[in-house]
């Protein structure tokens, strides 16, 4: 027989400093946190659906993206800020403590709400934390960094796109940037675009993990790679990390964004991992 399917998400508001966070929870069961930056709650739908099967499962649009405003938009999204309000909406929920799966720039603020909060957490997988400051190339790469977000900030945003994607070692089949970063925008997307971009990118590439702490904490701390990403930026930072907390990554799959390409075997992969003590 198969599992009944989940309750529709409950959508809520939550006011934290200086911003309201938009944020779904759906299912019982088991606490899982999903989140991403500048990925959406959106992005992590299907993945979510999958495991309210038998879990609670939380998604939320970080701050500054999408239904979660700043109250200054000019103001940069830190890791820190960023697990300041998961930390708070994990105390709002009290539910946990919790399994959480960062991914990409999400990862950098799972990371950094184990180091602040371990008490909220018994396990952290970092998918893919884009970690420049542990390379030894990191000056070339925060260098190439500020190129891309002063290309961007002049107005060139499909020529950001480009050097992004070049300093991220991810090539698309031909004609699928185009798809991806051509035509019309919304205005939404506009705006989450300027705010990856202006106020998200450099402080979450430059942020450095406390290693010791990391080491030391009680909660388990993985570092996710997509078996898909060989050769990405991504898989260098996440091979640092990994090795600089004395292990190896845990492999998923797919690529960077392996949760949204392949949902079906990430949650098969996710709760094997989750099983492990």
């Amino acid at each position: 027989m198969n599992p009944t399917p989940p309750a529709p998400a409950t959508v809520e508001t939550l006011r934290v400093p200086d911003a309201r966070l938009h944020y779904e929870v759906r299912g019982q069961g088991p606490l899982v946190v999903l989140v991403g930056a500048p990925m959406d709650a959106d992005s992590f739908a299907p993945l979510a659906e999958r495991l309210a099967v038998d879990h609670t499962v939380l998604t939320t649009d970080p701050r500054g993206i999408n239904r979660s405003p700043v109250d200054d938009p000019d103001q940069d999204s830190t890791p820190q800020m960023r697990a300041d309000d998961l930390s708070r909406l994990l105390l709002h929920l009290d539910a946990g403590p919790a399994a959480v799966l960062g991914s990409s720039g999400g990862a950098v603020s799972a990371l950094a709400l184990v180091q602040a909060h371990p008490a909220l957490v018994h396990t952290v997988i970092a998918h893919e934390p884009p970690l420049n400051e542990l390379l030894g190339d990191r000056e070339e790469i925060h260098a190439r960094t500020e190129d891309i977000i002063a290309t961007h900030l002049s107005g060139d945003v499909t020529g950001a796109w480009r050097k992004f994607m070049s300093l991220a070692n991810i090539r698309l089949p031909d004609g699928v940037f185009e798809h991806m970063f051509g035509g019309e925008w919304e205005p939404q997307r506009i705006a989450d675009d300027h705010f990856q971009f202006a106020h998200m990118l450099r402080p979450t590439t430059r942020w450095r993990p406390d290693l010791a702490v990391l080491r030391s904490t009680s909660s388990r701390v993985l570092i996710g790679l997509g078996k898909e990403s060989g050769g990405q930026l991504c898989e260098r930072t996440s091979i640092a990390l990994a090795s600089a907390l004395g292990d190896e990554p845990t492999m998923f799959p797919g690529g960077h964004v392996g949760f949204a390409e392949d949902p079906d075997g990430f949650e098969i992969r996710l709760r094997e991992v989750l099983a492990r003590q």
